[in-house]
């Protein structure tokens, strides 16, 4: 996101604690504060700054642990909506642009899910997520902040934290895969579970088209490919690509995780119209990039 903006000739600040990034993968012409957007002290750092617009991609994107520390999760994603939201207001800021999950839809008979059905959260993560879209909400309708919520689909690509085992269900095979410290890959659930898997440059045009296009200003949005695909099809196409096999270890289930649900894409469709990264050709280009 970062990189994109700067080439477009935006200033770009950066926030970040580092929890799960490196500060070596932060342009070196963007302005950086380390800190939690969950604390006062670091969005005072700012200096009351006015910004066209803020992206809230911060947070804690783990289902399975939000489990371990609620507290510390409702931090990452729901204090700092509120801060960011304050900073906002008193700055003038007219455009917050928020990453959302499909985690707060839980799971659905339909398997495919619009942005009208009925979320049902599974995760203390998911929980989170949705009250921050309601403070948006609530923030527009009382403050006249314009927001765009972007229910993320599951994400992967160049870049991606390899040594997260806890987030991100491709770099995690994918990890398993190319160490040499496992010598099988393990998975939680049955392999006919399914995701939408979608490529993290899809995902970064998307989210910065949501600046500037009018359709999507005071909208919930489902971002992903509308693709279904199996957990099973998703380690074929990294054993395929890397050109290594092991063998797979079924244990367990994650608490909090869905069977399977996929995007009905068609309200984003309806704002841009944009062509997605097979995952035949994401996957490879993923796999490249790790090896």
């Amino acid at each position: 996101m970062a990189k994109k903006l700067l080439l477009d000739g935006h200033d770009v600040y950066i926030i970040d604690n580092l929890s799960t990034g490196f500060k070596e993968n932060i342009p070196s012409k963007a302005t950086f504060i380390f800190g939690d957007c969950s604390k006062k002290e670091t969005i005072d750092q700012l200096d009351n700054i006015y910004f066209d617009a803020i992206f809230h991609i911060a947070g804690q994107s783990s289902g399975e642990i939000s489990f371990e520390d609620p507290l510390y999760d409702i931090d990452c994603n729901t204090i700092s909506t509120l801060l960011l939201l304050q900073y906002a207001v008193r700055t003038n800021c007219p455009r917050v642009v928020y990453a959302s999950t499909m985690s707060v839809y839980g799971d659905n008979e339909k398997q495919v899910v619009s942005e009208l059905d009925i979320p049902n959260p599974k995760s203390f993560y998911a929980v989170g997520k949705l009250a921050s879209e309601n403070y948006l909400k609530i923030f527009n309708q009382v403050y006249g902040i314009n927001y765009t919520i972007l229910r993320y689909f599951n994400i992967y690509g160049p870049g991606q934290n390899m040594n997260n085992m806890k987030q991100g269900m491709a770099s995690i095979f994918l990890k398993q895969l190319l160490s040499k410290d496992y010598s099988s890959v393990t998975i939680k659930g049955s392999i006919q579970r399914f995701r939408d898997f979608i490529f993290i440059e899809d995902l970064v045009k998307i989210t910065i088209d949501a600046l500037d296009c009018d359709l999507m200003k005071n909208q919930i949005l489902n971002v992903g490919t509308g693709v279904k695909t199996t957990i099973a099809h998703l380690l074929d196409l990294l054993m395929q690509y890397s050109g290594i096999e092991k063998s797979l270890k079924i244990e367990g289930n994650t608490l909090g995780d869905q069977f399977g649900i996929y995007a009905d894409n068609s309200k984003l469709r309806g704002c841009i119209d944009y062509h997605f990264t097979p995952i035949e050709r994401g996957i490879e280009l993923f796999v490249k990039s790790q090896m």
